[in-house]
């Protein structure tokens, strides 16, 4: 199993990854696009870099708004390094 991250783990991780916070037990982040088709672009190279990874987030997608929340189910649902990775390759897409 991952270990979950501390609280102070999680604030040092996320001051490297911009607009990125912790919302309950789960890292988030809203990106806006031009349109619908720049929105579906992403998530398609998202989902490359989550599967080259292992790691499944949760993605919600309205017209050209995407939003990403991590966390790690086998850590309990908690935030990991898992987390802090995959969202750090997902910024490299943007």
């Amino acid at each position: 199993m991952t270990a979950p991250l501390s609280g102070e783990e999680i604030d040092v991780a996320l001051a490297g990854l911009p607009g990125w916070s912790l919302a309950g037990d789960k890292i988030v982040k809203s990106y806006q696009f031009k349109d619908f088709r720049e929105a579906m672009s992403f998530l398609l190279r998202l989902a490359f870099e989550a599967e080259a990874l292992n790691h499944h987030p949760e993605l919600y997608n309205v017209y050209n708004h995407v939003e990403v929340r991590l966390n790690t189910h086998d850590a309990g649902g908690k935030v990991t390094a898992k987390d802090i990775v995959l969202a750090g390759k997902i910024e490299e897409l943007t």
